[in-house]
């Protein structure tokens, strides 16, 4: 069975991070698995403007809208997110988000 759905439009239900998660503000994150491929997942991930840091899985993913930046810790250079951008993580590296714009992706995981 094909799956279609307006990944810029679908509604998302959003939970607080962790406060061991969150650096700076009060974001939220929102999720919905789209479908499967194999062992992988696709889906839509939010985040609403604040500075979070995370670990990362095994991730491509392409930003829809909003403008944010990834820092690593490991040295690689941060990344500018803004719609349009094909980001590949790899699982373990630890992040920072900064997101200014509620920032939407649809990943594959």
């Amino acid at each position: 069975m094909s799956t279609c759905v307006n990944a810029v439009s679908l509604q998302l239900d959003h939970t607080p991070l962790p406060d061991e998660s969150v650096v700076d503000g009060a974001p939220t994150t929102g999720h919905r698995d789209v479908t499967s491929l194999a062992d992988v997942t696709v889906g839509v991930w939010e985040h609403t403007p604040g500075v979070s840091r995370d670990v990362e899985s095994d991730e491509v993913f392409v930003v829809l809208g909003g403008d944010a930046s990834i820092a690593f810790d490991d040295g690689t250079p941060t990344i500018d997110l803004r719609p349009g951008s094909l980001v590949r993580l790899h699982a373990g590296q630890r992040t920072t988000w900064t997101v200014r714009e509620t920032l939407r992706k649809v990943f594959i995981a």
